[in-house]
């Protein structure tokens, strides 16, 4: 039988995993995690029936949401945030909210206003106008985009390096680290390898913690990438500023940014300088808090 008190859930879904936590007033009904295979946000229908199974799963037998909201990774615009709400409603019987999963941050951090700036795998910065419009830089993708992300970072890197050895310069650290990272003989061969990647930002992700490292044993160019990485970041910030977002909280998460102080850092010091009157906040506590802030709203 359904609690009295209304049920409200709130659902992250991460690039690599997915959080829902319901309550029942201020009691914890579910707190479930799982692995994100399998969510298409590109396709409404199917997303729907993917974020309905999994709350069928993680919520008590027969309990019905009061109110529901999801922060969904890849709902790149309110179009496509839109239509999965829309594709979800047969399957919640009550208010429903579907947005972007980087804006879940400052619902998440306590805050009405702000920027959410995510720099994990990838890196998107969100941000709403004073009439509520939401608004969204970068997230294109390490292909093209995603500076300050780890993929964005790698493909940088590999960048630095190939013009290093261009100039006719000997591998630093930092060639020599990716070269081991990637499993490759020489720097010329660095290009095949981050080619044959069929998930872009998942593989070169993985190679980050190189550029780190290279950083830390003294290498010029790592320090270059590492820098321009966080005025990319601040850059984001920037650019919904100019827009007329209110920038002066912004709430950062993405474990690439938070668990490497040279980006964090990096970061901070370009915002000081390009927006100074912002404030980094690093998000501390899970981002699906914010969904579930959201999901109490529409109550």
């Amino acid at each position: 039988m359904q609690d009295t008190a209304p049920l409200v859930v709130g659902i992250d879904v991460g690039g690599t995993k997915t959080q829902l936590r319901a309550f029942a007033g201020g009691t914890l009904v579910a707190d479930h995690v799982r692995s994100s295979s399998g969510w298409r946000p590109h396709d409404p229908v199917a997303a729907a029936g993917w974020l309905a199974a999994l709350a069928a799963d993680a919520l008590p037998a027969g309990a019905r949401p009061s109110a529901l909201a999801v922060g969904g990774h890849a709902c790149e615009t309110p179009r496509q945030c839109a239509q999965i709400r829309t594709a979800l409603q047969p399957h919640v019987d009550a208010p429903a909210l579907v947005v972007g999963d980087a804006e879940l941050l400052v619902p998440a951090a306590g805050l009405d206003k702000g920027v959410g700036l995510v720099a994990g795998t990838g890196s998107v910065a969100v941000g709403r106008l004073p009439d509520g419009t939401p608004v969204q830089v970068g997230g294109w993708g390490a292909v093209l985009g995603d500076e300050g992300g780890a993929a964005g970072l790698v493909r940088e890197a590999a960048r630095a390096v190939w013009a290093a050895h261009d100039r006719g310069e000997e591998p630093d650290e930092l060639a020599l680290a990716l070269v081991a990272s990637l499993g490759v003989p020489e720097v010329p061969a660095l290009g095949a390898a981050l080619e044959r990647a069929t998930d872009v930002s998942a593989e070169w992700g993985r190679h980050a913690p190189a550029v780190f490292a290279a950083a830390e044993a003294g290498s010029p160019l790592a320090r270059a990438v590492i820098a321009d990485a966080g005025r990319s970041l601040a850059a984001l910030v920037a650019r919904l500023g100019a827009r007329g977002v209110p920038v002066d909280d912004v709430v950062v998460a993405g474990g690439t940014v938070l668990s490497q102080s040279t980006l964090y850092d990096a970061f901070t010091a370009a915002l000081a300088e390009t927006v100074p009157s912002a404030r980094a906040r690093p998000l501390r506590v899970p981002p699906v808090e914010g969904a579930v802030a959201l999901a109490r709203s529409l109550l």
